[in-house]
């Protein structure tokens, strides 16, 4: 899909209904097996008829050992899973695992509850159910990721949700991601997935997939650890100031790809976004970021030295996104 427009499109129109295929959710969720045991499972932005996550849950509850699984709707109808549901009312459902001895997860076994409300996640209603769970997981709007993220770190959550990288950008993103109070999973395959929506699709023939969308540049967010945050970046290249040159308006070098950073520089360097792939909170610290966006004050050790564009510049062209990151260790 070219230069993700299709996202952008959906964005602007407030068109927010992705559907997150399940072997996207089982090639993520693998990696957080140990962090469910015993806990309740909040998925406050899905349909059940299409949300792969309740499936998910639903059909791994004794497997992960959860204690509670609870699943908000925004104003859903026709339900033909749960055939009680016939009037257009937000409903909220629970399980807590199988009773009759064939672990799968029956309707019967299904708790069904209406709101008062419309179901949004910021209705006093779920609020309510999100202060009684211990993990969320779910596919939020993307066009309220900031205020969905806000209210996760409002409560303390612990979570892993589905976003796209350019919210990286986003201040109130970034200074979370800064301050190491989230970070990136472990991503998905190529860096773009293929979800279930009713929107057109402008995917090459290559790409395209009968009744799906494809979207570049989609992440997981989470702050549950994982084994790849603790995972050290490999470095093998030398510095030289030919193959790493020096911004013209910040005090650090410029490395264009992160397998690319130097292993015996220990100055500054403005690295893409995509660093954050592979991010090793042990091995670098981050001290800021430059984009299109503006500049951040609050950069700790990064002198600027020009003012205007806030964008890197390497002989008055200026780079796309840079993170500015500086090793913990002496090469």
């Amino acid at each position: 899909m070219a230069k993700n427009s299709q996202l952008h499109n959906a964005k602007n129109a407030k068109k927010d209904e992705f559907y997150t295929q399940l072997s996207d959710i089982e090639n993520e969720l693998k990696h957080y097996k140990k962090h469910f045991k015993g806990k309740t499972v909040l998925c406050n932005c899905d349909d059940p008829r299409v949300s792969n996550f309740f499936h998910y849950f639903a059909y791994n509850f004794e497997h992960l050992g959860l204690k509670r699984l609870t699943t908000t709707c925004y104003k859903n109808q026709e339900r033909d899973l749960f055939s009680q549901n016939d009037s257009e009312r937000a409903i909220w459902l629970e399980y807590f695992g199988d009773r009759n001895g064939n672990r799968v997860p029956d309707p019967e076994e299904i708790g069904i509850h209406y709101f008062e409300g419309d179901g949004d996640f910021r209705s006093a209603e779920c609020i309510e159910l999100l202060k009684q769970a211990d993990i969320v997981v779910t596919n939020p709007p993307f066009s309220l990721f900031r205020e969905y993220v806000a209210q996760l770190v409002e409560y303390e959550k612990k979570f892993v949700i589905v976003g796209h990288q350019n919210a990286i950008t986003y201040k109130e993103i970034f200074k979370l991601i800064k301050e190491n109070q989230i970070w990136l999973g472990c991503g998905f395959k190529g860096g773009a997935a293929h979800f279930f929506s009713k929107y057109q699709d402008v995917a090459v023939a290559g790409d395209h997939k009968e009744g799906m969308i494809r979207v570049s540049g989609v992440v997981w967010f989470t702050n549950l650890d994982l084994p790849k945050r603790h995972e050290e970046i490999v470095l093998y290249k030398k510095y030289s100031e030919e193959d790493y040159p020096h911004y013209d308006n910040y005090d650090a070098i410029e490395v264009k790809k992160t397998e690319l950073i130097p292993e015996d520089f220990n100055g500054v360097m403005g690295v893409p976004i995509t660093f954050l792939n592979k991010y090793n909170p042990e091995q670098f610290e981050i001290l800021g970021m430059e984009s299109s966006a503006g500049y951040d004050p609050e950069i700790v050790g990064v002198p600027r030295l020009k003012d205007g564009d806030a964008r890197p510049a390497i002989n008055g062209k200026t780079t796309y996104a840079r993170i500015f990151i500086r090793r913990r260790k002496e090469a």
